[in-house]
């Protein structure tokens, strides 16, 4: 499933609901300041924005930002360039290679507590900073500089999932639906209000699919946000219920380590959350693979009983045999993963039968988790 269709897989939220009325949920948190003032007197013809983000996930808003009218972005502000790849040479954030192609001036730093960073900050006289994944902490004083307050893009429906990987934790927790929230930012981690939020079911896409969906998503919703705030049309902010509120850690290597022990499900959701950082990896014929999309076959679909820890090729399909079926399948649903894509270690991305083709005994296959 390579393509996504936007019509078929995306919820909205309405966000009218537990407005906030003259209620101060956290006395002195940034997030509870600013803007109060900004929505009277005078205004110059566009919105002054510093935006601070640092992957991939952040060019959604940057781009959306860059072509709405009536802002400006007056700078970015992003992570120092990060060395990677064989000949460990540094690389820019995507964020400052948009910033530098759209002749947007940029801030690196690894820390926004030094003076000389607030300084350059303040001078850019900020009316709203806009936050997606800029990867440190942002301190008071940083986010008491905008008029109109700090306004972030954070993947995941608020208070579910705080913290540093919600859409990777989503899908492997099997929540039906993912997404994002346009919240203010203060003291304590993605615990500010939200204003609007949307979401989507995942399926079978996986994490990259999900995460540029979400980054585009979300970047238009921030940059609608604060055009209509610009305009005199206020944002109601909802307080999160902190009884409600989860942490989404970071994912590690060795849980996203596939297992013949574990179900259908379970080993299914993990290549779907498998990322570059954390693979979604087995050993099939000796030899350690990464799987990169997966199906989980339901009745019907061909797919051989097999069990646990057993694999099997059938006409240049690939399955692995599980500990059990989904949960809910029909009465012949098979205990058995498809396996669509992999990327063997040290080798390139192929299809299934490609990789099939490749393994001269296929009689009597099985596979294990990685040691």
């Amino acid at each position: 499933m390579s393509e996504m269709d936007s019509d078929s897989w995306l919820v909205g939220f309405d966000a009218t609901g537990n407005v906030l009325a003259g209620e101060d949920p956290a006395a002195g948190d940034p997030s509870t300041e600013g803007g109060a003032g900004a929505d009277s007197g005078e205004r110059g013809s566009a919105m002054r924005v510093v935006f601070m983000g640092t992957p991939e996930f952040a060019l959604g808003s940057l781009r959306a930002l860059d072509r709405a009218e009536k802002v400006d972005v007056a700078a970015v502000v992003t992570r120092p360039d990060a060395v990677s790849g064989r000949g460990r040479t540094p690389q820019p954030s995507p964020v400052k290679r948009y910033a530098l192609q759209a002749g947007i001036p940029v801030i690196e730093t690894k820390t926004l507590r030094t003076p000389e960073v607030q300084d350059e900050i303040r001078a850019l006289a900020p009316d709203v900073i806009a936050v997606t994944a800029y990867g440190a902490i942002i301190p008071d004083e940083v986010l008491r500089m905008p008029t109109m307050g700090c306004v972030n893009v954070h993947a995941s429906l608020l208070p579910r999932w705080r913290g540093a990987a919600p859409i990777q934790r989503a899908i492997l927790a099997g929540d039906p639906l993912v997404g994002f929230s346009i919240m203010k930012v203060g003291h304590e981690l993605d615990a500010g209000p939200w204003c609007e939020q949307s979401g989507f079911a995942p399926g079978e896409h996986t994490f990259d699919e999900v995460s540029a969906r979400l980054s585009a998503m979300g970047g238009d919703t921030l940059a609608d946000v604060l055009v209509r705030w610009w305009e005199g049309d206020a944002p109601s902010w909802n307080v999160q219920d902190p009884d409600r509120a989860t942490y989404a850690e970071k994912v590690s290597k060795a849980e996203m380590r596939l297992s013949p022990a574990d179900g259908v499900v379970a080993n299914a959701r993990r290549v779907f959350a498998s990322s570059d950082a954390a693979p979604a990896r087995w050993v099939v014929a000796g030899r350690g693979v990464r799987v990169t999309r997966a199906h989980v076959p339901q009745g019907g679909e061909g797919a051989p009983e097999l069990g646990a820890g057993e694999a099997a090729a059938v006409d240049g399909r690939l399955f692995l045999g599980c500990s059990e079926p989904a949960d809910g399948s029909p009465a012949d649903a098979p205990a058995s993963l498809e396996v669509l894509e992999v990327r063997p270690d040290g080798g390139r991305e192929m299809g299934a039968a490609a990789f099939v083709a490749g393994i001269h005994d296929r009689s009597d296959m099985t596979w294990e988790a990685l040691a």
